[in-house]
């Protein structure tokens, strides 16, 4: 039995470009994301990784790009279950607002704090520790129980919803999962033990994922 896991976080979107702050708004995928999405795919072809069933999240960017990845495998029609629980990190007052302007107007460590701590939300927003008690439950309901019935199963999703699962995969704490970084486009593999352990983690790099450098985080 496989066992297989894999997350993806969507393809760069249009405010990912323009460095805005996103949450639950919904902009669309750039060009680089949809070319993101099939190097995704392609990468996970070559690997030999099949799918049985899908998730994602209410989001726009995160549909976009499991449709693509699907249309790769031929296999459009793959059964996704769609819930708000795996949506992005709701950024509150911070949506839409450029990043840069942010640090100038509320200063460095305000904003590194809304950003990358466990529990400070931003303003009228989530904090990462409010997204895993979303995530979370619904893992542990719907989405473990099909890979441990030994069904291949994607989630794309988003930076935060996805650094939640993977918090709770890699059995990470509030002081190590800020260092968590999740980039556009890149697939995780995970292969679980019947006990619900990793047996197996492989961070997949596409030869078309942008460099770190030109993306923000989240």
């Amino acid at each position: 039995m496989d066992r297989i896991l894999v997350l993806v976080r969507h393809g760069q979107s249009d405010w990912n470009f323009k460095n805005l702050f996103t949450g639950w708004k919904d902009p669309l995928l750039t060009e680089l994301g949809v070319e993101q999405a099939h190097a995704a795919a392609k990468s996970l072809k070559e690997r030999g990784i099949g799918f049985d069933r899908a998730f994602t999240s209410t989001l726009t960017r995160a549909q976009h790009t499991l449709k693509l990845i699907l249309e790769d495998f031929g296999a459009p029609d793959l059964p996704t279950t769609v819930n708000l629980a795996l949506n992005e990190r709701d950024y509150g007052d911070l949506s839409g607002l450029d990043k840069e302007y942010a640090r100038k107007k509320w200063g460095d460590e305000q904003v590194y704090l809304w950003r990358r701590s466990y529990d400070v939300p931003p303003p009228g927003g989530e904090s990462l520790r409010d997204t895993v008690a979303r995530v979370l439950p619904y893992y542990l309901q719907s989405i473990l129980p099909a890979v441990l019935r030994g069904e291949r199963v994607v989630v794309a999703a988003h930076g935060n919803s996805l650094r939640s699962l993977v918090m709770a995969l890699d059995g990470l704490t509030p002081q190590t999962v800020p260092d968590v970084e999740i980039d556009t486009g890149i697939p995780i593999i995970y292969r679980l033990n019947a006990d619900s352990t990793v047996a197996s983690k492989e961070v997949v790099i596409p030869h078309l994922a942008e460099p770190e450098a030109t993306r923000p985080p989240d």
